[in-house]
């Protein structure tokens, strides 16, 4: 039964055009490597502090780019390399605002957790655990208040969403039919806690269905699921009927962060998500419904190692800021001077 079900599967149909699917192989193949690539530097001294990479996360990202238009707002948790390079922040300002480079995305001053980019509608990037819930909130709010089409994509952790402010910020969401997609990254662990052992309510998306939110789980290993389920989502806020909550059920192949040896969990655990990995099997759908060949597979592999290694040269070129630069852009001043185009 199981070889007939394969069969099946391989015989679908592609759901999308060619320019999609490569689409999203590339951003999330060139998410993968950035973050491979940043925790060999980490290793190497060239980056500091905190890191958090999005390994096993990518699918999230990947949809994103097709689900939602650049006039939108995003913002998310410190988890963020990913999300801010789907968002198009390039790879050498990204990288570079790692190494603390005054050439980074935010001149080397937010690091790891705090990328933010005016130009590209995104707004973090946010070190707090569960501060970007109320924020993007916020954000809905402005753009109804303006009478735009723009909707606020508010993402967190499932460790965030145990935050009192969450249900503040769906109350008020729904209350006022805000133009918000809240999107839970279930990775299933909150650093080395687990959700079983956080709340009784173990399927987070439930937790929108107190407020009368449609509300709903998706397959995160997954870019096809999540494209149709943000796609989803992002039609019926557009449409003036309020906010949506997503929980998408992903996984991270590494630890909470560099210095976590993630020994809370099982080889097998890890192997049985790992046979589900995003990329690889989004490849192998690319390959068997002939979308695209090896060669065409290979050079965008190539072609993203060329800008990765590029993007290291960049950053380990680059100077550091000054030390006076210690001084400036801590306040907010009328011409707002400290946001970067």
């Amino acid at each position: 039964m199981a070889e007939v079900a394969d069969k099946k599967k391989k015989s679908k149909k592609a759901s999308y055009d060619k320019e999609t699917y490569l689409g999203w192989y590339e951003i999330m193949q060139r998410i993968r490597n950035f973050e491979n690539s940043a925790l060999q530097m980490y290793g190497q001294n060239k980056i500091r502090g905190f890191c958090h990479v999005y390994i096993g996360q990518e699918a999230i990202a990947g949809a994103m780019t097709t689900a939602i238009k650049p006039e939108d707002a995003v913002i998310t948790g410190y988890r963020q390399h990913g999300t801010a390079i789907a968002r198009g922040i390039s790879t050498k300002d990204a990288m570079a605002e790692l190494y603390g480079k005054a050439v980074g995305i935010n001149k080397g001053k937010g690091g790891s957790m705090h990328f933010f980019s005016k130009k590209h509608r995104y707004f973090g990037g946010n070190g707090i655990v569960g501060a970007q819930i109320p924020i993007g909130t916020g954000i809905a709010l402005a753009e109804q208040y303006k009478k735009t089409d723009n909707i606020s994509v508010t993402m967190f952790g499932d460790g965030a969403a145990r935050q009192g402010s969450l249900h503040e910020s769906f109350n008020m969401a729904m209350t006022w039919k805000l133009p918000v997609l809240y999107i839970c990254e279930n990775n299933h662990y909150a650093m080395g806690t687990s959700v079983k052992r956080t709340s009784n309510v173990q399927d987070i998306y439930k937790l929108g269905l107190g407020y009368d939110m449609p509300s709903e789980p998706v397959d995160g290993m997954n870019v096809e699921a999540v494209h149709e389920a943000m796609t989803k989502a992002v039609k019926h806020i557009r449409s003036g009927k309020g906010p949506y909550f997503l929980e998408i059920k992903t996984y991270r192949y590494k630890g909470h962060s560099v210095s976590d040896p993630a020994t809370y969990r099982s080889r097998d655990e890890v192997n049985e998500y790992k046979d589900k990995d995003p990329i690889k099997n989004l490849e192998a759908t690319i390959l068997d419904q002939k979308i695209a060949d090896k060669d065409e597979i290979k050079a965008i592999k190539d072609d993203i190692k060329k800008e990765i290694k590029s993007a290291l040269e960049y950053a380990d070129e680059a100077e550091f800021p000054d030390a006076k630069e210690l001084y400036t852009h801590n306040y907010v001043q009328e011409d707002y001077p400290f946001i970067r185009d």
